[in-house]
């Protein structure tokens, strides 16, 4: 039995032994424990329960194939209005140009995510990812996020539901977890009061799920939300997963103090610590017991610091991702991108067995644990 030097955490303990699931007010002593030794320990546990040592990730490449945004995030430094000079956007036949450009052997998944165009017709999306699937039929189109579907169903004045199954139909794979932010209204009034609606974004991967699409949950943290709605964040993924089942994986997202509106205010321009990164981690891995995967962004909390989060729950560290724009706009300082050959010395760095998948989360490849001796 895990021992504890706090109190409140022996019931806790014994709950998570026994595979029990956390009330909130369990939950939020998670977060205010200072016995943060177990709680790694916790989440190791859950992790180590569902996956061993098994670390995954995926050989993938990021697109935004427009800054163009009429949104207006307060946290964002990504979005441009049209005519900026920073502003880009291209068309489908750019977009498979650009993919043709960084195109690396093996790759598995093309992740695109891109900001509200004002004028680009409904068409323009499903012929896309049609062009995309046929020129590289190997990809898996992991793409729009459901704020992104809200936005297209508006042009295209159909349901967000047939959105989904028009392009699922053109070849769409998956949904990225983006525009969840927080979902407490209080929050999102400040930092995204004209993107979708939380109980809107739930009911989009709602409708993914319902036709076979699995999808991932983000949390964007480390501005101005409390623990509590951090974890009411939380609570209602778990409730939606519960019903669905459909969620790969949670992604907390640790927000990026450069260049936004949101951190000018508060004149914030401190990132979130290592500490506050890795109780999030363990909190969620440990409260989201339905889940399968609780991802280490590496892009914004560093790759030192995912290699420590994998005793922390994290059982994914995304992908390769070749050339990453929205996370680095905003001041993220992590490469562009990491080689394969460096995620899995990342991994095996870190004492954990490095397993490539695919979008779907098939095993292609399993690494040795140790890092191979040199002649």
């Amino acid at each position: 039995m895990i021992k504890t030097r706090d109190p409140a955490l022996a019931p806790i303990v014994a709950k998570v032994e026994a595979g029990e699931r956390l009330t909130f007010k369990e939950g939020m002593a998670l977060f205010d424990t200072p016995d943060m030794n177990t709680l790694m320990r916790l989440a190791n546990l859950v992790r180590e329960r569902k996956h061993g040592d098994k670390t995954y990730f995926v050989h993938s490449m990021r697109l935004e194939f427009t800054n163009i945004c009429y949104v207006g995030c307060t946290f964002c430094a990504f979005a441009a209005h049209k005519g900026e000079e920073r502003a880009w956007d291209y068309d489908a036949d750019a977009v498979v140009a650009h993919v043709g450009a960084k195109y690396e052997p093996g790759l598995t998944e093309l992740h695109m995510s891109s900001g509200h165009h004002p004028n680009r017709p409904w068409s323009f999306y499903p012929e896309m990812v049609g062009k995309l699937r046929a020129a590289y039929p190997e990809l898996q189109v992991k793409a729009f996020t459901a704020a992104e579907i809200q936005h297209l169903s508006k042009i295209s004045k159909k349901p967000t539901l047939d959105v989904l199954r028009e392009l699922q139909a053109a070849g769409l794979s998956a949904m990225p977890g983006g525009g969840a932010e927080i979902f407490a209204d209080r929050v999102r009034q400040q930092v995204a009061k004209n993107k979708v609606k939380a109980e809107k974004w739930l009911q989009i991967h709602r409708e993914a799920h319902s036709i076979g699409m699995r999808t991932n949950a983000t949390m964007l943290y480390g501005h101005i939300e409390t623990l509590e709605e951090r974890l009411d964040h939380m609570d209602r993924l778990r409730t939606l997963q519960d019903e669905t089942g459909g969620f790969h994986a949670f992604i907390p997202l640790a927000f990026q103090p450069m260049g936004n509106s949101l951190a000018q205010n508060l004149g914030k321009t401190d990132y979130t610590t290592g500490l506050d990164d890795l109780r999030n981690l363990a909190v969620s891995r440990i409260y989201l017991d339905n889940f399968p995967h609780i991802k280490g962004y590496w892009v914004m909390i560093g790759s030192e610091l995912t290699q420590v989060s994998l005793d922390w729950g994290v059982s994914d560290v995304d992908g390769t991702i070749v050339d990453e724009h929205i996370a680095h706009a905003a001041g993220a300082t992590s490469p562009l991108g990491l080689s394969k050959d460096r995620m899995v010395k990342m991994i095996q760095q870190a004492g954990r067995l490095p397993v490539l998948r695919d979008a779907y989360y098939n095993e292609l490849e399993v690494y040795p644990a140790h890092i191979e001796a040199a002649d």
